[in-house]
């Protein structure tokens, strides 16, 4: 299977799998099953959008993208994905901490 990004603002909003024979996999290799994938989504499933292949082992892009990643053009030869950054949740010590009065001697 070949993997897929729908792509909006470049943020990953979907991610489909098609066959690697529609791909031309295995006689294509990364970056031409990209464009081949990328026809293939636009003319045979006639889905819009934008869409970008990643890789389920890692091999290129970065990383396998899933819902929620950034892609980056500028990063790497085709560009690279990048997790989302997760907040860390407030804990009780963030609003129940004081700071220490300052006393100064007499």
């Amino acid at each position: 299977m070949a993997y897929f990004t729908k792509l909006e603002d470049n943020i990953v909003t979907e991610v489909i799998a098609i066959s690697d024979d529609v791909c031309g996999m295995p006689t294509l290799t990364f970056p031409d099953t990209d464009s081949a994938g990328r026809a293939y989504i636009a003319n045979g499933l006639k889905l819009a959008g934008t869409f970008a292949q990643t890789s389920i082992d890692g091999l290129f892009r970065g990383c396998y993208a899933g819902i929620g990643y950034t892609f980056n053009p500028l990063l790497g030869q085709y560009g690279e994905y990048l997790p989302p950054t997760v907040e860390p949740e407030p804990t009780a010590d963030d609003y129940t901490v004081q700071p220490e009065p300052v006393i100064e001697a007499p």
